[in-house]
C-alpha cells in the first residue's frame, strides 16, 4: 500500500482559524499583556463605547466607573451610562462577538471602529476568571430594562447567553450621589470580573480619566475605586461637540487597491459618474479634467477599468487640483477648550493651542490639534511631559512607537530655548505637551490602539502645528527674559542713583540733581507692560497697556495689538489710528524722557481662558529698543491671513456644478 503524502497529511490538519481563537491566544495584542495594563485596557474600552454612544444620541454623557476588589487578584469593574441603550436582539453580538459593530465602514470619527474592543473584554474576563458579563440595557423610559449574562464562544466567535431577565433597574448613584434612588431612564450597564491590577499614579484608571476629561469637557465622569475613593470630573462646558456627517472617500493620497475595490463594486455606469458619486469634493467639471489627465473615456465602464488605467487615474488625481475633503466628518476640540482643560489640573505661566485645517492622508481626512504648557508648577530639570490623544482618547501606552512623539522628537527645540541633548528626543524643561489627532481612521499600529503609525503626513501636520505653538513660547521666553531682566536692572539703578546724588550734592554743596533722565540714558527703552482681567458679570477682557519711555529722547512709533478674529472690540481707550483685520494701531507722535501712557480696550465674546496674553508689535522704531513688543512683520501677517482666507473659501464656495461645496459636500452631480 502505497504511503500517504506528506502534502496530504499536512492538508488534513489545516482549517480555519477563529478570529476570536486568534485573539484568545494573542491577548497582548488587544492590551491585556499584564495585569495592570489589562484592567486599564478593560475601562478604556467600556468608557470609549459609552462616550461614543451618548454623544451619537445627542446626549451630555454621565458616566459611573465603579471598581472594587472582588478577591486576590481579581476586581469586579462596572460602567454606565446614560446613553441610548442598546436594543436586546443586538445585545449579545455588540458584546460577544468580535469584528461587529456599526463604525467600521462609515468614513466620519469615532474612538471605536474596528468591533474588537468591549467584546474582548468580555472575552478576557471569560478566559481569567471564568465569569460571564452582565449587561444591562433600557433604551427609554416606557421600556422595560433587559438584564443579560453572556460569554463569548471563542470557538464560533459567537455570543452564548447564559442568562436573561426582564428588571426594574434602579440607579446605584444613589449610593455615591445625595438624592433618593430612582430608577433609570435609559442607558446601558456593563459588569464584568477581570484578573488584573489596580494602581494609583502614571498610566492608571484615574490618570486615564483624567487624560480623558481634558479631551472630552463636555462628558461627566464620576470614579469609585477599590478603597471607596470617589472622584468627580465634572464636565466644562455644556456645549455638545458637533455632530459627525459620514462622507465619502476623498481622492487625494488614494491607494491603487482601494480604487479598483470601489470601481468593480459601483452602481455607476460612466467613470465620470463613479468619480463624482463615489467620492467627496469631486464635481462634474473636475472628474472630466481627471479623466482626460489619465487619457480614459468620460464613459469606460468603471468596472472595465484595468491595472494600468487605474495607475494612470491615481497620478491624474495628484495633478488636478481638488478641493480638501469637508471636515464636518471630524469633530476637533477647539482651541478655547484644548487651552481650558490642560489649566484644569496644571498651573503655568503661558498656554498656547493651535489647530491645523483638516489634511488628508490615503483618502481619509484628519486634522491636528496641538498644545503647548510652559513654566509654572511644571518642573524646571524633569524631561518634558507629552499627552498624546486620538479621536478623544489618551494614548497611555508605547509612546516611543508613536508617530506623535516621533515628530515632536525630530525637531530642534534647542533653538526655541528649551534643552536637548544632541538635538535629539523629548526635550528637557518645564514644558507640556498636548497632541490631538482627529481622523476618520486612525492608522494605529497594534489592535491595541496605543500608538499612531509613522504616516508621513500626520507627522508633517504634528510637527506643523507643534512649531506654530513653539514659535509663540519663544517669543513668550524672550519677552519675559528681557523684562526680567530690565525689571531687575532698574531696581538696582533706582537704589543706587539716589544714593550717589544725594553723596554728590553733599560733596559739592548744590542741590540733588533729578534722577529720572540718568534713569532713562542708562536703561535706554521702551518698555510696554500689560495687564488683563476678566469681568465675569459682563463677559469682557479688560487689557490694559503701560508705556514708558526709558531713553534720553523723544520717542514716535506705531503700536499694534493683534486680537482673536472672534472676538469683539467693543471700547478703546485712546481712540486707535485704525482698527482692521483684527488689528488695532495707535500711532504714537511722540512720548517724552520718562512719560508713561496708558492704553486700553475691550474684548467681548471669548471665553475667560480665550485670552490671557496680548501678542503686540511695534514699527518705525528700532525693535532693539523695545521690550514686551515684537517688530512687526507685515509679509508674515499677511501670509497668516491668506491662508486662513483660503480654507475658509475651501469650505464656503460652491462647486463646479453650482451646487453648495461647503461642509459635507460631495460634489453630487454626474448623471448615468
Amino acid at each position: 500500500m502505497a504511503a500517504t503524502p506528506i502534502a496530504e497529511e499536512l492538508a488534513r490538519k489545516q482549517k480555519e482559524i477563529s478570529v476570536a481563537e486568534f485573539f484568545e491566544r494573542n491577548k497582548q495584542l488587544l492590551g491585556f499583556d499584564s495585569p495592570t495594563r489589562a484592567m486599564l485596557t478593560s475601562i478604556k474600552e467600556a468608557v470609549d463605547n459609552s462616550l461614543d454612544a451618548c454623544e451619537e444620541a445627542g446626549m451630555l454623557p454621565e458616566l459611573l466607573l465603579e471598581i472594587r476588589e472582588h478577591s486576590k487578584g481579581e476586581y469586579f469593574v462596572a460602567c454606565q451610562d446614560n446613553g441610548p441603550g442598546i436594543v436586546k436582539q443586538n445585545i449579545p453580538s455588540v458584546f460577544g462577538r468580535l469584528l461587529y459593530g456599526s463604525r467600521f465602514h462609515a468614513i466620519r470619527q469615532s474612538r471605536g471602529q474596528q468591533g474588537i474592543g468591549i467584546s474582548a473584554v468580555v472575552m478576557y474576563a471569560m478566559l481569567t476568571t471564568g465569569r460571564p458579563t452582565r449587561v444591562i440595557s433600557k433604551i427609554g423610559p416606557d421600556h422595560p430594562a433587559i438584564a443579560m449574562e453572556l460569554i463569548l464562544d471563542t470557538k464560533k466567535n459567537a455570543p452564548d447567553v447564559l442568562k436573561q431577565e426582564v428588571i426594574l433597574w434602579k440607579d446605584p448613584r444613589a449610593r455615591v450621589e445625595d438624592g433618593p434612588a430612582r430608577e433609570v431612564k435609559h442607558g446601558t450597564r456593563v459588569e464584568f470580573v477581570i484578573k488584573a491590577r489596580y494602581i494609583r499614579g502614571k498610566q492608571s484608571p484615574y490618570d486615564y480619566l483624567r487624560s480623558c476629561a481634558i479631551v472630552n469637557p463636555h462628558a461627566r465622569i464620576v470614579l469609585v475605586e477599590p478603597d471607596g475613593t470617589q472622584t468627580v470630573f465634572d464636565r466644562a462646558t455644556e456645549k455638545m461637540p458637533a455632530q459627525c456627517v459620514e462622507i465619502k472617500p476623498h481622492p487625494e493620497g488614494l491607494e491603487l487597491g482601494t480604487l479598483l475595490k470601489m470601481a468593480k463594486e459601483t452602481e455607476s455606469y460612466k467613470l465620470t459618474s463613479f468619480l463624482v458619486n463615489d467620492f467627496s469634493r469631486v464635481s462634474l467639471d473636475k472628474a472630466r479634467q481627471v479623466a482626460q489627465k489619465a487619457g480614459l473615456a468620460e464613459n469606460l465602464r468603471p468596472k472595465a477599468l484595468d491595472l494600468e488605467g487605474a495607475k494612470r487615474l491615481v497620478g491624474a488625481f495628484k495633478e488636478v487640483r481638488l478641493m480638501a475633503p469637508p471636515t464636518d466628518c471630524l469633530s476637533p476640540i477647539g482651541e478655547t477648550l484644548i487651552r481650558k482643560g490642560m489649566k484644569k489640573d496644571v498651573s503655568a505661566d503661558f498656554v498656547v493651542t493651535h489647530t491645523r485645517p483638516a489634511s488628508v492622508y490615503s483618502g481619509n481626512p484628519f486634522q491636528v490639534e496641538s498644545g503647548l504648557m510652559y513654566g509654572g508648577a511644571l518642573g524646571k530639570e524633569d524631561q518634558s511631559t507629552l499627552l498624546r490623544f486620538a479621536n478623544r482618547v489618551p494614548l497611555l501606552f508605547q509612546q516611543g512607537g508613536c508617530a506623535i512623539t516621533h515628530a515632536i522628537e525630530g525637531m530642534d527645540w534647542r533653538r526655541y530655548g528649551l534643552e536637548q541633548k544632541g538635538g535629539k528626543g523629548l526635550p528637557s524643561g518645564p514644558v507640556l505637551f498636548l497632541v490631538h489627532i482627529a481622523c476618520t481612521k486612525i492608522p494605529f499600529t497594534s489592535e491595541s490602539k496605543e500608538a499612531v503609525a509613522d504616516v508621513p503626513e500626520i507627522m508633517a501636520e504634528v510637527e506643523l502645528a507643534m512649531r506654530e505653538c513653539a514659535r509663540k513660547m519663544q517669543v513668550h521666553i524672550k519677552k519675559r527674559a528681557r523684562l526680567a531682566k530690565l525689571k531687575e536692572k532698574e531696581e538696582i539703578i533706582r537704589q543706587l542713583l539716589p544714593l550717589i546724588a544725594q553723596k554728590s550734592a553733599h560733596l559739592l554743596g548744590r542741590p540733588v540733581p533729578p534722577i529720572e533722565p540718568v534713569v532713562a540714558k542708562i536703561m535706554n527703552s521702551v518698555l510696554i507692560k500689560e495687564e488683563i482681567e476678566f469681568d465675569e458679570k459682563k463677559k469682557l477682557h479688560h487689557v490694559r497697556l503701560e508705556i514708558i519711555n526709558f531713553t534720553p529722547t523723544r520717542k514716535k512709533f506705531k503700536l499694534l495689538s493683534v486680537v482673536p478674529a472672534d472676538a469683539l472690540v467693543p471700547g478703546v481707550d485712546p481712540k486707535p489710528s485704525s482698527m482692521e483685520n483684527h488689528i488695532i494701531t495707535w500711532d504714537l507722535k511722540g512720548l517724552q524722557t520718562a512719560e508713561r501712557l496708558q492704553l486700553g480696550f475691550d474684548l467681548m465674546g471669548l471665553d475667560k481662558d480665550g485670552f490671557d496674553e496680548c501678542e503686540l508689535y511695534v514699527k518705525d522704531i528700532d525693535p532693539e529698543l523695545v521690550n514686551g513688543a515684537e517688530p512687526w512683520d507685515a509679509e508674515a501677517y499677511e501670509k497668516r491671513l491668506n491662508e486662513k482666507d483660503e480654507e475658509e473659501e475651501e469650505e464656503e464656495l460652491p462647486d463646479e456644478n453650482g451646487g453648495p461645496g461647503g461642509k459635507g459636500s460631495c460634489g453630487k452631480g454626474g448623471e448615468d
